[in-house]
């Protein structure tokens, strides 16, 4: 059981084990974890601008090129002109890897457990903390981005 003295430490062993799994997670199924992460943003986030992309993964223009020409390449998006600016492109998220939800099915199953342990009352805790802290963080992120420009 973690105490408030140890309560940061406890947090940065989560953090550092989703990262380690997304990493794994990417490997099994043959791409690198920026690749995977790239298309959970257009997943989450749908049809975007490369430029769009490129903050939301924190690359700037030339990797995000070669991240887009990657995923093209394997069949994961496709580039199409913007209907309301035919001058600008879209990035557009057309297939997922195959076997991802087979590689990802056992951590699933596993959260999934410890999640249903919890009463309905502490659950609407968990996901009101999840949907909460990944707005702090992407705020933290632009706060840091702003900071470097």
């Amino acid at each position: 059981m973690s105490t408030p003295e140890n309560g940061g430490a406890v947090y940065r062993r989560y953090l550092s084990a989703v990262m380690l799994h997304g990493h794994a997670g990417a490997k099994a199924v043959g791409m690198g974890a920026t690749d995977l992460y790239a298309l959970n943003v257009l997943g989450l986030g749908g049809s975007m601008t490369p430029g769009e992309l490129g903050r939301r993964t924190g690359l700037t223009t030339g990797p995000t090129t070669r991240l887009i020409d990657r995923l093209e390449q394997a069949g994961y998006v496709r580039r199409v002109p913007d209907p309301d600016d035919r001058r600008k492109i879209i990035v557009e998220l057309v297939a997922r890897p195959g076997g991802l939800d087979e590689v990802l099915a056992p951590a699933r199953q596993k959260i999934g457990a410890i999640v249903q342990g919890y009463s309905p009352e502490e659950q609407a805790v968990l996901f009101d903390y999840f949907a909460r802290a990944a707005d702090a963080y992407l705020d933290a992120t632009t706060e840091l981005h702003d900071k470097r420009a």
